[in-house]
């Protein structure tokens, strides 16, 4: 339990530094971009973590997959509630865009923000890990140079796993986006704590590349340019096929909507005519 312990004091540092952050950066409106910094920091930084349980935990700590997978669930919620619309997630930073609710220059600067958080995570929990609180994090600090990839199958077959992970939480993402904050995160988190669950033995469905990134690019088994393609095209592809399903076009490219017919219906008041005649 001292190494659980451990972890959930981790876990509340990084929400809290990302808290922090956030309420900083509301002072000046123009660097509103920063916020996605927070955002993805705190969610990649407390996915590796998770990832460590899941890797050593179960040996080292006697953490069963029921822990690991409850562990991951509070992790997204809290992520959730601290973070608000901040998603830390490039592919729904993107989906704004081709929905044209953001200018081109604003969603470059998220999409840098959110890899450079997931950067920034990496190199706070490795240095976490090299303090050796636990012998968890003892093992896993002699690990870090070769980490496992969570990419367990072949490109191709990663590349159609990912797209139909993201698909599916696009649409729910889409369908959920006018409900509110209490409706939409925990049922976003359950859709997402379902997918990795389900995709733990091929990708373990991140749909969130700068997640990805964070998590196992740097990790040996396949090229940055495969992982690219698995973890980056796929969840993109994944979206713009969801955004064309449920609109029936991306407005970005295209104004009519090519897959559903809109019937306009004008209703003329009884004795309107008469009126006009007055």
């Amino acid at each position: 339990m001292s190494g659980l312990n451990a972890s959930l004091g981790y876990f509340f540092g990084c929400m809290a530094l990302a808290a922090m952050l956030r309420a900083l950066v509301k002072r000046w409106p123009r660097l509103a971009f920063l916020s996605e910094l927070a955002s993805s920091f705190a969610l990649v930084a407390c996915r590796l973590e998770v990832q460590t349980i899941v890797e050593v935990g179960e040996w080292a700590g006697g953490l069963g997959p029921d822990v690991t997978l409850t562990i991951l669930l509070a992790v997204l919620l809290v992520h959730g509630a601290v973070c608000g619309d901040l998603s830390g997630n490039p592919c729904l930073s993107i989906k704004r865009f081709l929905q044209l609710d953001a200018a081109a220059l604003a969603t470059v600067l998220v999409v840098l923000c959110q890899f450079l958080g997931a950067q920034l995570a990496i190199v706070v929990a490795e240095y976490y890990w090299s303090l050796e609180l636990t012998d968890m994090h003892m093992i896993k600090n002699l690990m870090a140079s070769e980490c496992s990839t969570s990419l367990l199958v072949s490109p191709v077959q990663g590349f159609i796993t990912e797209g139909v992970c993201a698909f599916f939480f696009h649409v729910v993402h889409l369908i959920l986006r006018r409900r509110t904050a209490f409706i939409r995160v925990p049922l976003g988190v359950l859709m997402l704590t379902f997918l990795s669950h389900v995709a733990k033995s091929h990708t373990s469905a991140y749909v969130n590349p700068s997640l990805a990134y964070g998590l196992t690019f740097h990790c040996s088994g396949f090229t940055f340019g495969e992982y690219a393609v698995v973890y980056w095209l796929a969840p993109i592809m994944g979206m713009m096929v969801a955004i064309l399903l449920y609109m029936g076009h991306i407005p970005r490219f295209f104004a009519k909507n090519l897959l559903y017919f809109q019937k306009t219906r004008l209703r003329v008041r009884k004795g309107g005519e008469k009126e006009k005649k007055k």
